[in-house]
């Protein structure tokens, strides 16, 4: 195995700082505090630490508290994204991930303050900027929720 081959065989982590440079989001849409588990640009884990403070806890619902099942799946994109652009590299500078399509999406579990959410994305293939993937979320090993989704990668003055 080449010296190349190995390093992108490692497992790379992001802390919030990293993920903050990678994604354009910020609190209170910003739904990753890391990234761990990065192999390349195929799969990684995002780890969200969910707060009782959370600020659509307010209405969602007040006096029992349930994570609303799309910002889970913004999770797993905001996951997507920022493990597409770490692996671009250089070539990520200015660019932007969109969502295109969720698919597939299921909600099994609620999920509630003091959870750990963990969510699990494997790109499903690429061709040129689109880019599809698979997301599950779990909490204490246990699925939340899962969709397929699919991003584009564009300039962020909006060109492809």
């Amino acid at each position: 195995m080449s010296e190349a081959e190995a390093a992108a065989e490692q497992l790379g982590s992001a802390d919030i700082k990293r993920v903050m440079e990678l994604l354009p989001h910020r609190y209170p849409m910003l739904m990753i505090d890391r990234i761990v588990d990065m192999k390349g640009s195929e799969s990684a884990t995002g780890i969200k630490n969910v707060s009782a403070n959370e600020p659509f806890f307010q209405g969602h619902f007040p006096g029992h508290p349930v994570m609303p099942g799309v910002l889970i799946v913004e999770a797993m994109a905001q996951t997507a994204g920022a493990l597409v652009l770490n692996g671009l590299g250089d070539n990520a500078a200015g660019k932007i991930v969109y969502f295109m399509t969720i698919d597939k999406a299921r909600f099994r579990k609620p999920v509630m303050p003091g959870d750990v959410l963990k969510v699990h994305v494997t790109k499903v293939h690429s061709r040129g900027p689109v880019w599809k993937f698979s997301g599950e979320a779990k909490v204490d090993g246990v699925l939340v929720a899962e969709a397929d989704y699919s991003a584009m990668i564009v300039d962020q003055a909006g060109k492809a």
